[in-house]
């Protein structure tokens, strides 16, 4: 028996017979009528997972902290307030916030595995949580920053034991003329304090034997201490015009760097550091915008208080008072700049790197 079929041939539809039986209509017929399986289907049993791993990460909890830990650890989760909780780094925000409607809602933590029940509490951050409240740096973050500012104002880079242990600084600031430099000790007593001419600024020419006559004639002058500080200054590169006191600068820095060093090691340590300008002037209030203005005012006030105070800020050996006032009262103001700007530099070298570094 033939059953007429449609089959595409020369682009068009034609019916053919084709027999009942052909293995080409029960091949048709079984993929249309292909018959429901009535096999029982395989069932996967369900499994929580999480619920697996947090008890396997609590077992793990537990062979990482002693019960003594666990105890004092679970009395700060159940018993700190929230801006106690809030004094650990990790806790801060939203993860204080969890903890605290967790103990609301679900009562005391019975054990560090419960922790991990907490919204943003994973296996990591609960090991970490754990050790910084068993192990709280509340003052590391101060202490870093505390050296970082001294990175930027010294360089450099000294020990804090080693400024701990300066007795007397000799503090040097250079000009387009002169040299000065104030020796002051840990008390803040002025042990000398004086300026010498030294290297007039040379137009077009840059005679490193004249640097190195004079600046060596300077510091055989200068009293020995136990770390000498220099200003670092300079205009900027941006003002070519100022170009020549910009080189004038680096040249008396750099002679100053190593005829101090030569002339004062101590056991190989370094003796000469470089103190930032505008900290200085940042520390006495005399800058406006990016420019320092003169100290002259800071300077007489420091001396009228070594007269009227019993506690003075610092100390001016009384025999010398006079003079000092009398080189200050000078019409030819700009020439004792480089004195106001030592002295400064001296009182500000103790109170942020030796004083604060102790406390």
């Amino acid at each position: 028996m033939n059953v007429p079929s449609l089959l595409l041939a020369g682009g068009r539809w034609r019916c053919f017979p084709v027999p009942l039986g052909s293995s080409f209509f029960q091949a048709l017929r079984n993929s249309c009528c292909r018959k429901k399986s009535t096999a029982p289907k395989k069932t996967i049993p369900y499994v929580d997972f999480f619920d697996e791993n947090t008890k396997e990460s609590g077992k793990e909890l537990d062979k990482l902290f002693s019960s003594e830990q666990q105890a004092s650890i679970l009395h700060v989760l159940n018993t700190a307030s929230h801006k106690e909780l809030e004094a650990f780094k990790l806790l801060r925000g939203r993860k204080s916030m969890n903890i605290l409607e967790h103990r609301e809602k679900f009562g005391p933590f019975q054990n560090l595995e419960s922790l991990m029940h907490v919204p943003l509490f994973q296996y990591k951050t609960t090991i970490q949580v754990c050790n910084s409240i068993l192990n709280p740096q509340t003052g590391g973050k101060k202490k870093s920053q505390e050296n970082r500012l001294l990175r930027k104002l010294i360089k450099p880079e000294i020990g804090r034991e080693r400024l701990k242990a300066v007795n007397s600084i000799l503090s040097i600031v250079s000009g387009t003329r002169r040299i000065a430099w104030a020796h002051l000790d840990r008390k803040l007593a002025v042990l000398d304090w004086q300026q010498s001419e030294c290297c007039q600024l040379m137009k077009g020419t840059y005679l490193s034997s004249v640097y190195l006559e004079e600046i060596s004639s300077v510091i055989s002058k200068m009293p020995k201490a136990d770390l000498y500080v220099l200003e670092k200054t300079g205009p900027s590169f941006q003002n070519s015009s100022l170009f020549p006191i910009l080189l004038h600068f680096h040249i008396m820095e750099a002679m100053l760097y190593a005829l101090l060093n030569k002339t004062f090691a101590q056991d190989g340590h370094h003796q000469v550091l470089s103190m930032n300008r505008n900290a200085v002037g940042k520390h006495f209030e005399l800058m406006i915008g990016d420019t320092r203005t003169s100290g002259k005012e800071v300077v007489k006030q420091l001396l009228s208080d070594s007269v009227l105070k019993e506690e003075p800020r610092v100390f001016f050996p009384p025999d010398k008072i006079v003079r000092y006032r009398q080189l200050f009262s000078s019409t030819e103001q700009n020439r004792v700049e480089e004195l106001y700007d030592s002295l400064l530099q001296a009182i500000a070298f103790y109170e942020l790197a030796v004083f604060k570094t102790e406390s």
